[in-house]
């Protein structure tokens, strides 16, 4: 899967060497050149050496290179923005009705429309420009790191330590592991068991051997020599390459390009890579083709009508066209960005950082929720609980050799991933006063995702003739490998009943909550060669060292919390089916029938999709098997968020709707991740999803109250033209009725929303968007036709033209006051009071429309516009009219939902598992 990380192509502009972005058959050339030159010729040509660079000529290389970026497209000027804006389907209808209209010689109206136009646009333009500055704001809250060896001075001992990436130079020594992101591109210097997933580069998911060679090893390639890979290019063991990740092992490397001369930056600047379409996008777009597919029926069918019973066929195409463009919802971008920025910042509020705005959308929809348990359900603190040997009795020389196997993989000459299981094993050999230093280490098999297992390697000064091999990991990988078992009495083969026993001795600590790994040795000859994976055989079996994860106090609470809220949590693990389930219990999760990683190889997507739905808990499953299961969840019509902080999660935080991880993950999680937690735990999660459903209902407030209001006017206009000698309004007066009412519906993005709209998941629905528009847009007509009975009323005895100006008027007036009641009656399921009221935004839109309406018609505009004054008996029977479509619109409203409440609950959870509701 191609992936690209974004704080690789974000934020600062590169500086002018990087800004010359070589193309590919350069970089391939120089990278052709370091990969052809013996290590230390390397390190010459880049002035630098195994101790690392001072800090001074490092900031000199910095100023001279650039920051350590991928420079993306720059951000588009005003002018490209506005190009942009120009070509929205929205927009352009406006153009082409607006262009109609100018060519009729309607100029007012056209005017209106290219006001409309320029504000829809200028709005849009602006909040882009705001959108881009908060989400530049929030990726650089999140900052990847690279640990660089530096010197002070040219005479201090070099050390190390992190630094942001985009501060690497060329000719910096950097080390890395499992889980890091391969900062730049980078000549190897040594390394034990390195692969690295490249598919950002290759489109290959299965990761890459690599490892470091010895001069001697490197061909003369001016001789016609050739190495084993295609020398400068990813096929090359002994460089690694910016964008890819560290899937195993562990390496020291030197840094040789960096930023655009990259291998990634070369190939970025010709093929950025492009995000899948989100659920979100989809959304979108389709609202937006059913909005212009309603405004393409309903306009036509207004100047047929006309056109049929008036017989003036320009005005009625005139007044056609005022219809379309009164469907025509051209503020939806700008409301949709609008919210969507709110969103962000309001989630930045609750330390949950968005790195990717439209995910707001996504975190609402979540109705499944994915996570490991370490860090989520348990603390990020795990504790030696116990050591104990084969027959289950205490024994310190147990706990020595595991300690020695995390102290020589964290401190050996390559240094593998140091996880929490390592500090906690030297912390407690520390404090009981376990000896840990008394050897040499001679080389590292490091751990990995399939064996769950590490070896090191180890010799000892008092038998300088043997290696001492030490095995620490999953209980069950490393029985596998031993053949026999200490005893205080000597060593005994390990028989298939002894192991079954020590099998059933692990399961029931498990089934305490304690994770027991199994410490085996063995003794063997010198070698010069490296040690490999099939050196671990024949072991013997010295104990076990079982830990206890720490039970996150607040992780019964928020998995209630989310189920309250509709999301069901499932708990994907590489631990102990028995560990896991007690977590789970303590947690207030029912984990059922637990289903293991060899159950799922064996079933097929369909059957796996149905096992997904069904089971809670899924134990010794390895990350792809985490990523398969989280794509036949979203396969089976579900969205789902994914929460993990290890390498291991990677692939499924990019398969799912929404990844999330936390600020403490490692480098390739956080890069992979949407959404990034500053407070690792699942109350985090809860405030995230809270956010993006507030958000999304806010979205929906404005399509449900626009669209019904809009169609019930097309409905009444409708009528009109059957009814009445005369339009209702002429099509200037419904151009600038529209322009206000759209403008005052944008303070809808910072409205309030109802505790009910927050429990449930909630994404686009055309379908119940269609009913509800069908149902409460005739109330507007019932309301318009008494307006127009009254009106007909008063103006009976006035001459024509001055009848109908008024007409004109007093619909006008009606209209903009009802749409203003709209706002706040459709706003919640409630209706206003005290308790529920709008935001103060929402009552500042409001009332300017409120004002517009009353103001307007004794207005200098009124005559442009074609209205006059209306008598104190209009008004008042227009306040009465606004009473009667209150109690109509409050009815309708209550009974809407009682109704749409009973078919949801009678029909129950649609087929593809997704939420019936908005």
């Amino acid at each position: 899967m191609a992936w690209a990380p974004d704080s690789l192509t974000a934020l600062p502009p590169p500086q002018p060497e990087a800004a010359e972005k070589p193309g590919l058959p350069e970089v391939r050339g120089r990278l052709g050149e370091y990969a052809s030159m013996p290590v230390l010729q390397v390190l010459r040509r880049l002035s630098s050496g195994p101790r690392g660079l001072e800090e001074d000529t490092a900031q000199e290389l910095l100023a001279r290179h650039g920051d350590n970026i991928i420079a993306g497209s720059p951000a588009p000027r005003r002018a490209t923005r506005l190009l942009h804006a120009l070509t929205n389907p929205f927009v352009l209808i406006l153009l082409v009705l607006g262009g109609v209209s100018a060519v009729l010689g309607a100029f007012g109206a056209a005017t209106v429309i290219g006001v409309m136009v320029l504000i829809s646009c200028w709005l849009q333009v602006r909040q882009e420009q705001r959108f881009d500055r908060v989400a530049a704001t929030l990726r650089a809250m999140v900052v990847t790191t690279a640990t660089v060896v530096r010197r002070a001075s040219s005479d201090a001992p070099p050390a190390a330590r992190e630094i942001p990436i985009d501060q690497l130079v060329p000719g910096d020594i950097v080390t890395l592991s499992a889980g890091d992101m391969i900062p730049a591109d980078v000549r190897l210097l040594r390394s034990s068991g390195l692969t690295a997933d490249q598919a950002v580069l290759t489109g290959e998911a299965i990761p890459a051997a690599k490892h470091a060679t010895s001069e001697d090893a490197v061909p003369d390639v001016s001789a016609g020599g050739r190495a084993t890979g295609d020398l400068g290019t990813i096929d090359c063991p002994w460089l690694c390459f910016m964008g890819s990740t560290v899937t195993a092992g562990a390496a020291t490397a030197v840094v040789i390009t960096t930023g655009t001369a990259t291998y990634f930056g070369a190939m970025h600047a010709h093929l950025a890579p492009r995000r899948a379409e989100t659920a979100f996008d989809r959304g979108v777009k389709g609202v937006s083709r059913a909005l212009i597919g309603l405004m393409l029926v309903c306009a036509p069918l207004v100047f047929i009508v006309n056109a049929t019973v008036h017989g003036v066929r320009y005005a009625a195409l005139w007044f056609a066209i005022s219809v379309a463009v009164g469907l025509t919802p051209e503020m939806l971008p700008v409301m949709v960005s609008t919210a969507l920025a709110r969103g962000a910042r309001a989630g930045a509020r609750h330390n949950v950082i968005i790195k990717r705005l439209p995910a707001i959308h996504n975190l609402g929809a979540i109705d499944v929720l994915c996570t490991d348990k370490t860090g989520t359900l348990t603390q990020d603190q795990v504790g030696v609980d116990r050591h104990l040997d084969a027959d289950g009795h205490p024994d310190p020389r147990v706990l020595r050799w595991a300690a020695l196997n995390s102290t020589m993989a964290a401190h050996g000459d390559a240094a593998v991933l140091f996880n929490e299981l390592d500090e906690a094993l030297l912390a407690h050999a520390e404090q009981t006063g376990i000896p840990v230093d008394d050897v040499t280490c001679v080389d590292v098999i490091p751990f990995d995702s399939t064996r769950r297992r590490s070896s090191v390697i180890v010799r000892a000064g008092d038998r300088p003739g043997t290696d001492i091999l030490i095995t620490k990991g999953a209980a069950e990988q490393v029985i596998d490998c031993c053949t026999r078992l200490r005893r205080d009495d000597g060593d005994v083969p390990l028989t298939e009943a002894e192991r079954q026993r020590l099998l059933e001795f692990g399961d029931r600590h498990a089934a305490d909550g304690v994770r027991l790994l199994a410490v085996a040795i063995a003794d063997r000859p010198p070698r010069l060669g490296a040690y490999r994976q099939t050196d671990e055989r024949e072991l013997t079996l010295i104990g076990f060292v079982g830990f206890r994860d720490r039970p996150r106090e607040s992780a019964a609470a928020a998995v209630a919390s989310l189920a309250a809220r509709g999301v069901t949590v499932k708990v994907l693990t590489g631990d102990h089916p028995l560990v896991a389930a007690r977590v789970c219990r303590d947690a207030g999760i029912d984990a059922g029938r637990i289903v293991l990683g060899d159950d799922i190889d064996a079933l097929g997507d369909a059957e796996l999709g149905d096992l997904a739905d069904r089971t809670t808990v899924f134990a010794r499953i390895d990350p792809e098997q985490k990523a398969r299961i989280v794509r036949t969840l979203r396969a089976a019509g579900r969205t789902v968020g994914f929460l993990g902080d290890g390498v291991n999660d990677s692939p499924a935080l990019r398969d799912a709707d929404v990844g999330i991880t936390v600020d403490g993950a490692v480098a390739i999680a956080r890069e992979s991740a949407d959404v990034v937690l500053l407070r690792g735990d699942l109350l985090s999660v809860t405030d995230a999803i809270t956010e993006g459903r507030r958000t999304f209902a806010n979205i929906k407030k404005y399509l449900e109250i626009t669209i019904s209001s809009n169609f019930g006017n097309v409905l009444s206009m409708l009528a009109a033209s059957v009814l009445l000698p005369f339009l209702p309004m002429l099509p200037l007066q419904i151009l600038v009725q529209n322009l206000c009412f759209d403008l005052c519906l944008l303070p809808l993005a910072f409205d309030h929303v109802d505790e009910r709209a927050l429990r449930r998941p909630r994404t686009f629905d055309s379908a119940r968007l269609t009913r509800f528009v069908l149902w409460l847009g005739p109330v507007n007509t019932m309301a318009d036709l008494v307006a127009f009975g009254i009106l007909l009323h008063i103006t009976g005895d006035h001459p024509a033209p001055a009848a109908q100006a008024l007409f004109h008027t007093g619909w006008f007036v009606e209209n903009l006051l009802t749409q203003a009641a709209a706002i706040h009656l459709l706003r919640s399921r409630r209706l206003p009071s005290r308790r529920d009221h709008a935001a103060l935004p929402v009552l500042l839109g409001t009332a300017a429309i409120g004002a517009i309406a009353m103001t307007l018609p004794w207005s200098p505009l009124a005559a442009p516009l074609g209205m006059t004054a209306l008598p104190m008996i209009c008004l008042l029977s227009l306040i009465l009219v606004l009473v009667l479509y209150c109690v109509l619109i409050g009815a309708a409203k209550t009974l809407w939902h009682r109704i749409e409440g009973r078919t949801s609950a009678a029909a129950g959870p649609r087929s593809d598992g997704r939420p019936a509701t908005w």
